[in-house]
């Protein structure tokens, strides 16, 4: 009797793990609905990150953060896709703090998300 229960046991928690993770492998990040949206904030937030990581290469060289215009000039970042599902990339850097933000291509059909990086190296959703 007691291998049975325990067997039932085994097997609820096979379920709900199961079922749990069915729930996890079907959501989609915020701020995409489509396969292709989720693509492309996928891939926007990997390229900030990328973006931010040259800042950080950037600024251990020359002891300050850098514009887009500069990472790409000299060289610091280098592979970024410039068009990602309309999003754009906008650097916001002084001499001691930076902030790279991707500003999304909102129109009346479809809305995103806009998202952010800054020192700290996650991405956030902008407010």
């Amino acid at each position: 009797m007691k291998s049975l229960v325990g067997l039932l046991v085994v097997a609820m928690i096979c379920v709900l793990g199961y079922w749990f993770f069915l729930r996890q492998a079907g959501s989609t990040p915020e701020g995409a609905a489509t396969p292709q949206q989720t693509i492309d904030v996928v891939g926007v937030k990997n390229d900030l990150i990328s973006i931010a990581q040259a800042e950080r290469a950037y600024q251990a060289q020359h002891g300050t953060y850098a514009s887009m215009v500069e990472l790409v000039s000299s060289g610091a970042l280098a592979g970024a896709k410039s068009d990602r599902g309309g999003y754009t990339y906008e650097v916001e850097a002084s001499s001691t703090d930076f902030r790279v933000v991707a500003h999304c291509p909102a129109t009346p059909q479809q809305t995103c998300t806009s998202y952010f990086v800054d020192a700290s190296m996650e991405v956030q959703n902008l407010p």
